[in-house]
């Protein structure tokens, strides 16, 4: 037997290791159609409220916006709401705005979860997927945090603690404020 007879099967497990690597690596770098990268400024877009009327994005331009895209059905959306919630609180001393973008097909799923979670900051569902693609929503949660001129500082996928001493202190440094 060959010496290296031994290391072939090696060799062909760690290129197929390395071509599957170099598939998840291109998937996780993939954006959605329309995105709008960190440091642009988002587009204008009618936004349909769930828990209120309809507005504009650019409504919230002026402050500091914390945006939060969510399903109803998603987990990692559910076990971060409260946190949002919290910081919602935190926010109306007018620093900044938090709100809240569904991702759900249907509205009254958006709207009893909305209920049930006692949320009370404004949310928007998004049928036509604009939003979503937009704001690079390609999974969920995203948080994007944007500066009062509309412009993308930061994007953070996955659930989070945001009312956690580590979330406040991002905050404070992204948006250039103080807490009280």
């Amino acid at each position: 037997m060959h010496p290296h007879a031994k290391m072939y099967p090696m060799k062909k497990i760690f290129c197929l290791m390395l071509l599957c690597l170099a598939g998840v690596t291109s998937m996780a770098c993939a954006h959605t159609t329309g995105e709008v990268a960190i440091g642009s400024i988002l587009h204008d877009a009618q936004m349909q409220g769930l828990s209120g009327g309809s507005k504009k994005l650019s409504s919230f331009y002026g402050k500091p916006l914390v945006i939060n895209v969510w399903a109803s059905w998603c987990g990692p959306c559910r076990q971060e709401m409260g946190s949002l919630e919290r910081l919602s609180h935190r926010a109306r001393g007018g620093q900044f705005n938090v709100i809240g973008i569904s991702t759900d097909d249907y509205r009254d799923a958006a709207a009893a979860f909305l209920k049930l979670s006692k949320t009370t900051f404004p949310n928007f569902i998004d049928h036509d997927v604009i939003l979503e693609n937009m704001l690079g929503a390609d999974h969920i949660p995203l948080t994007i945090l944007v500066d009062a001129q509309g412009r993308v500082l930061d994007k953070f996928y996955g659930a989070n603690e945001w009312d956690s001493p580590e979330a406040i202190a991002t905050l404070k440094k992204t948006f250039h404020i103080q807490f009280k």
